[in-house]
């Protein structure tokens, strides 16, 4: 799909267009592998967990520090 042509749709039309490809995407039956990366952030959040290091925040909290 041409982006100057998104650019032209109205928010609506975006939201559904975007809606339309999750659809397609979620009824594929291939589940999207994930990059390399997402691992090894995973890696590291967990390993902060089980040394209690790591920090939670409410959602509040967390609106409030922007």
């Amino acid at each position: 799909m041409d982006p100057n042509a998104i650019r032209k749709m109205s928010q609506q039309e975006r939201l559904q267009a975007m809606e339309a490809l999750w659809d397609a995407l979620m009824h594929d039956g291939v589940e999207p592998s994930s990059p390399s990366w997402h691992q090894e952030v995973l890696a590291s959040r967990t390993a902060k967990i089980e040394e209690g290091k790591a920090q939670f925040l409410t959602l509040d909290e967390l609106k409030a520090e922007k």
